[in-house]
Parts: structure tokens; C-alpha cells; sequence
């Protein structure tokens, strides 16, 4: 069965607002949604915003609920042309931006210890929707100063929980697909960006939930 991993009840809606015959249940402290949407049986966890939070809902996602497709979609600051207010965008990897041992063993920021790369793939398929870099870290910012690193990682779009979503996919080999909608920019004024669009950038996640369901059902394994 897909199950999604989602941050926030807003972001949720976006399916669960096009779903039919939804029942909601708890586990573990997080809400679980399942239902039909798009001819597709689902579930859907609402994981809380954060890496620890998104990590935790995909381990019970993948050990209790059993999935064998995972989903993340939501909001998300781009960075650079590739990310224009209000698009989707297909995430192909995942970086978490915020770990750093390169002091310790002079591997690049974002490399997780006993990795090569600070790399998580994800389902890369064809898509509606153009393919971008995610950068994961624990703030939402509106300092420039992360902005050289994430141009030096390729990031196109920055969350809180996508690629600590796919570090667990990578070691339960669970495959995992992810949309992200830009509801402000990265740097400067992003967090009253975000405030004031993001009601149009959750339209925009709605309005595109058929395809990106339907692309999320047909992926994977």
C-alpha cells in the first residue's frame, strides 16, 4: 500500500480533502489516515514538522503499517530559477544540510558517517514535474547565510523532513517518492514569504494531488 509521510495537517488536506471513505486512527502518537483517493487505497501519516518527527513516522509507516511505497509531499523553499513560487517539483535526491562531520573526518557537509555521498536517491522515474535537489535541516530561516552551502550541495528546494524520510527508506529499501510546492524563497525575507503565500502554494499542492498520487501509486516496486 502508498503511505505518505506529511508534516502538517494543512499539507494533508491537500489529500485527504480529494479522498473518500477516510478513517482516522492514532499510533504511537501520531494521527493515521486511510482511505481511497484516485482509485488507490492509502495511508497517511501525519508526521509533525522536524527530521526527528519525519524519521519516526516512516519507521512506523514501514514497520507497523507495513508500507511498501512511500510518499512525501508538502511545502518548501526553493532556491535559485528552477523553483519558482507556487511550482512542483519531483524530488530525485536528498541531502540532510544541517549534519556535519567534516571537522571530525573531513567528509563534505550533509555526508552521514560510513556514507560516500551526502546523497539519498529517491524514485526518479518519469514525471509531470521538473526534477530537483532537496536540502533537509531543523530551521526555517530567513538568513542568507546557508545559502552557499545549499547552492554547493545542487539543492533546489529546502524542507524539514524529506531527506530524513529518505535516509529511512534507504535502509529498509522502501521506495520513496517526493513533491514539494515553493511557498517562499530561500534567504532574505523567507519566513514572512511564507506566511503570506503559502495558502496559494497548498492550492497549487491540491490542485496537482491527482497527478502526484497517481505518479506515487505507479512508481516503485
Amino acid at each position: 500500500m502508498l503511505t505518505a509521510i506529511v508534516a502538517m495537517q494543512k499539507e494533508a488536506d491537500a489529500l485527504l480533502s480529494q479522498a473518500d471513505s477516510v478513517r482516522e486512527s492514532s499510533l504511537f502518537g501520531k494521527k493515521i489516515f486511510e482511505g481511497t483517493a484516485f482509485g488507490q487505497t492509502f495511508a497517511l501519516v501525519l508526521s509533525g514538522v522536524g527530521k526527528t518527527n519525519a524519521a519516526a513516522a516512516a519507521m512506523l509507516a514501514v514497520s507497523a503499517l507495513g508500507a511498501k511505497k512511500l510518499l512525501n509531499f508538502g511545502l518548501a523553499g526553493g532556491i535559485g530559477d528552477a523553483a519558482p513560487l507556487f511550482g512542483v517539483l519531483h524530488v530525485v535526491r536528498a541531502v540532510q544540510c544541517d549534519f556535519d562531520l567534516s571537522e571530525v573526518n573531513g567528509t563534505p557537509k550533509g555526508t552521514l558517517n560510513e556514507y560516500g555521498t551526502p546523497y539519498f536517491a529517491l524514485t526518479a522515474g518519469a514525471s509531470a514535474f521538473p526534477s530537483a535537489t532537496l536540502a533537509t535541516g531543523d530551521k526555517l530561516t530567513s538568513s542568507l547565510a546557508d545559502l552557499p552551502l545549499l547552492r554547493a550541495l545542487g539543492a533546489d528546494v529546502r524542507d524539514m523532513e524529506g531527506a530524513a524520510i529518505a535516509h529511512v527508506a534507504h535502509f529498509t529499501g522502501v521506495p520513496l517518492t517526493a513533491y514539494k510546492a515553493i511557498s517562499n524563497r530561500v534567504g532574505g525575507s523567507a519566513t514572512e514569504e511564507y506566511a503570506a503565500l503559502k495558502e496559494r502554494a497548498l492550492d497549487a499542492l491540491a490542485e496537482n494531488m491527482r497527478t502526484i498520487f497517481t505518479e506515487a501509486a505507479d512508481g516503485g516496486i
